[in-house]
């Protein structure tokens, strides 16, 4: 049988339970209305794969495949050509004819980033929007080429 204690001490937590309920109703929820405001990311934040170039046009990336077998979940597909010597496309031998990121693959690890030996391949801050599609999801060279349109605010380190 349930003394006079109990029930007090019962009664108690009902009402500390309440007011929790009560002060969470009362605060306004975190809501961002993304992409018209930005999002705010950790300054360590690994998003969208951005390939890039030298300062001379030429594209970083020789096509040595590192980054795809690299990766843990196979989200990147490399498919390499020889370089004309008259229009190189790269500095190396050979270049990325085909390179293709599945962001719905994607763990974003940044394997790809670590085993690459001319650092052409780097995870921005940005990440990938939700599309209707599968295929719009699979984000080709032409693609990665581009720098990603961010609305992002680094937030500051605690």
């Amino acid at each position: 049988m349930a003394g006079l204690g109990d029930v007090v001490r019962g009664t108690v937590q009902i009402a500390e339970a309440m007011g929790v309920t009560l002060k969470a109703l009362a605060t306004k929820p975190v809501t961002v209305e993304y992409p018209d405001e930005p999002i705010a990311v950790f300054p360590r934040y690994r998003g969208r794969h951005m390939l890039r170039r030298y300062d001379n046009g030429l594209e970083r990336c020789i096509g040595c495949a590192l980054c795809e077998a690299a990766c843990p979940t196979g989200a990147i597909y490399v498919d390499a050509a020889e370089n004309d010597p008259e229009n190189p496309v790269s500095p190396g031998e050979r270049y990325a004819k085909t390179y293709e990121v599945n962001f719905m693959r994607c763990v974003f690890c940044g394997d790809c980033e670590e085993a690459c030996p001319v650092e052409a391949v780097v995870l921005t801050q940005a990440f990938p929007l939700p599309e209707q599609e599968r295929r719009s999801m699979i984000f080709v060279k032409e693609q990665l080429l581009e720098p990603p349109d961010a609305n992002i605010a680094i937030r500051p380190a605690h």
